[in-house]
C-alpha cells in the first residue's frame, strides 16, 4: 500500500472534502454538495482561525481521509486546552485499510504538540462501529451530548 500524506487543507481541496462529507447515510441528508459556497465560506473561516487545523489524507493524488482538529483553551481541569476532533471522513475506496487509525493518532500527535492535554470527539449514536473505533484507540465514552439547533 502506498504511503499517506497528511496535509493541511487547501482551498482547491474542499470539493473533495464535501464528497466525503456526503458519502454517508447519515451525513448524506444534512450536506448540500450542489453548491460549494457555504463550504467555501467556512473553509475561509476556519483557514483565518489559527485555533483551527483541517486536514486531508492523501495517497496518490487522491484525498482520502479528512478531519477537523478544534484547538480550545480553557479554565476547568486547571486550565487545560483540548483538542476537539470534528469531521472524521476516509473515503470508500480507502475503508479497512487502517487509515482512520492514522488520522486519529495524527489529531492526537497534533493536539499534543499544541499543548492539549485532553482530546475529545463525539459520533453519531448511531455510528456504533465508529464507538468500538474509537473505544479501540483508547478513547473514553464518559460524557452525554447534547446539539441545539439554532436554524
Amino acid at each position: 500500500m502506498t504511503a499517506v500524506e497528511i496535509r493541511r487543507a487547501t482551498a482547491t481541496d474542499v470539493p473533495g472534502i464535501v464528497a466525503m462529507l456526503t458519502d454517508d447515510e447519515i451525513a448524506a441528508q444534512r450536506e448540500s454538495p450542489e453548491d460549494l459556497t457555504p463550504y467555501q465560506a467556512a473553509f475561509a473561516a476556519i483557514e483565518a482561525d489559527p485555533n483551527q487545523l483541517l486536514v486531508v489524507a492523501e495517497r496518490n493524488g487522491e484525498l482520502v481521509g479528512t478531519l477537523q482538529l478544534t484547538i480550545i483553551p480553557g479554565l476547568s481541569r486547571q486550565g487545560a486546552t483540548r483538542g476537539l476532533v470534528e469531521a472524521v471522513r476516509v473515503a470508500t475506496s480507502a475503508r479497512g485499510t487502517g487509515l482512520g487509525t492514522t488520522l486519529i493518532e495524527w489529531s492526537l500527535e497534533a493536539a499534543r504538540a499544541r499543548g492539549c492535554s485532553i482530546v475529545q470527539l463525539t459520533t453519531d449514536k448511531a455510528r456504533t462501529d465508529a464507538h468500538r473505533f474509537y473505544r479501540r484507540l483508547g478513547f473514553t465514552q464518559s460524557h452525554e451530548g447534547f446539539k441545539y439547533f439554532l436554524n
